[in-house]
């Protein structure tokens, strides 16, 4: 059956949107290829995987605590006025890296470099916030730009190893990092430069000093984030770990894309279908579909399957992940105000990164002291979980009374 790729097309009829779209895909594409980039540059300059590992962590982590920073000013000052300071921002500290690998510098001056490279801006989230904007008066129009934004962000974390691994291999270890940050420069300034269609400033009020978390239903949504995080950090250690222990190391790169491969593809089917449930609804009926796909990579892995049979699963499983990640990101926007919808769709970032991490780092754990596969039980878990909070939400039933114009 042909995907209904018609159906999209509303998505596009303001002008410049299919510029924005794929001059944020640049940037995006940029952002994946960061951590294998950064991981190969320090592992083959220092001969150290667990300090390439620990340096790519403390990026990720210090990027969770800047995004929700300059979400709030994209908010107040508009995306153009800071996204483009921000991405040049990280032009100095990206050098200082580079020379400090090179060089033999100490090591903590490798974490800072890294981790004040983490000023560059939320494509995704800005973008979303822009579709937000215009289509605000049609909820099924704007789900279809959600599927299709996560949909993105699945075909970027396929593509940028990849790019990133053969730049680094082929030319030379510090080529990935240098071709990710002008890619992601040159995105950005294209992407700034659609002002047409960017949201306007936020007009300050008293109320809006409250704190985000404040909004009813986001911090159990932000929960749910999280537990996605913790399954998206565990699959990829664990299957690569998986792989390396059946003698099949290089095999791990083509399983981790077609968990990517899955959810893209169901991400456009499912933004496709016209929504007819609330959005929280939605969220529940996706996590409870990953978690039942997520018990057949753990089956194949406790089984000892083999590749093969792996990648099936692996296939299955993330056809479950994008429905939940384009639910719970509408399900954001109707919870959050208009005013402040970037700094929420980066603190809904955060969350996911922060879980990548925790979900890397207990994934590595299991998979050093247990036999081959038994880390695919952390993933499920993660799910399962997701599951709990977002049946919890479902019944509050939080965006029944709530829209995108709210004040």
């Amino acid at each position: 059956m042909s995907l209904p790729l018609a159906r999209y097309r509303p998505v596009f009829a303001a002008p410049g949107t299919l510029t924005f779209t794929l001059s944020g895909l640049l940037g995006r594409l940029a952002l994946a290829m960061n951590g294998v980039s950064v991981v190969v540059l320090v592992a083959d300059r220092r001969g150290s995987y667990a300090l390439a590992g620990s340096v790519s962590a403390v990026g990720v982590l210090a990027g969770a605590v800047l995004l929700p920073l300059l979400g709030r000013l994209v908010d107040r000052l508009g995306q153009a006025r800071v996204a483009v300071p921000a991405v040049l921002a990280t032009a100095l500290p990206t050098a200082g890296l580079l020379l400090c690998v090179r060089s033999g510098a100490p090591a903590w001056t490798l974490f800072l470099c890294w981790a004040l490279s983490g000023s560059s801006p939320d494509l995704g989230g800005m973008a979303r916030a822009r579709w937000a904007h215009l289509h605000r008066a049609d909820p099924a129009v704007l789900h279809r730009a959600n599927a299709l934004e996560q949909s993105l962000d699945e075909l970027c974390f396929m593509a940028g190893p990849v790019l990133g691994m053969a730049l680094c291999t082929a030319v030379a270890p510090e080529a990935g990092l240098l071709a990710a940050r002008v890619l992601g420069t040159v995105g950005t300034l294209l992407f700034a430069a659609q002002r047409a269609t960017e949201p306007p400033p936020a007009v300050r009020t008293p109320a809006a000093a409250r704190g985000l978390l404040r909004t009813p239903g986001l911090p159990p949504l932000l929960a749910v984030f999280l537990s996605a995080g913790v399954l998206f950090g565990a699959m990829e250690v664990t299957t690569l770990a998986y792989t390396d222990a059946l003698g099949r190391q290089s095999a791990g790169g083509g399983l981790l894309a077609l968990v990517a491969a899955g959810s893209c593809v169901s991400g456009l089917v499912f933004g496709a279908v016209r929504p007819r449930r609330p959005a929280a609804l939605r969220l529940a009926l996706g996590t409870g579909a990953m978690t039942a796909l997520m018990l057949l990579p753990l089956a194949a892995g406790l089984s000892g399957a083999g590749v093969p049979l792996l990648g099936a699963a692996l296939l299955a499983a993330g056809s479950g992940t994008a429905p939940t990640m384009v639910s719970g990101m509408t399900l954001a926007q109707r919870l959050l105000p208009a005013r402040r919808l970037t700094e929420g769709m980066a603190l809904a970032v955060s969350a996911i990164l922060v879980g990548i991490s925790t979900g890397a780092t207990l994934g590595g754990a299991l998979a050093q002291h247990t036999a081959p596969g038994t880390g695919y039980l952390l993933p499920a878990c993660a799910a399962a979980l997701a599951l709990g909070l977002a049946a919890r939400l479902a019944a509050r039933r939080p965006d029944d009374s709530r829209s995108l114009q709210a004040a």
